[in-house]
């Protein structure tokens, strides 16, 4: 049976940037915080989060967490 040991892990805020003088669509921009604590939970990166969004020009439009793992044998 394989298993799977979490490398790392990175915040990500995307943020609106306005929308599109021609189509109308949004525009998102993405602010990446790298090196994050991998037993991080959902809570606390969610108040981590809302604490930098405090600090942006532009509205939040979601809070991401990319994971990196590493899978194996796990014989």
């Amino acid at each position: 049976m394989a298993v799977a040991h979490m490398q790392n892990s990175q915040l990500r805020l995307v943020l609106h940037d306005g929308n599109d003088p021609v189509s109308g669509d949004p525009i998102y921009k993405a602010k990446s915080f790298n090196n994050v604590k991998t037993d991080a939970t959902a809570d606390q990166l969610y108040a981590i989060a809302n604490a930098f969004v405090g600090l942006q020009e532009r509205p939040l439009f979601n809070i991401e967490r990319k994971d990196s793992s590493d899978i194996r044998s796990g014989e």
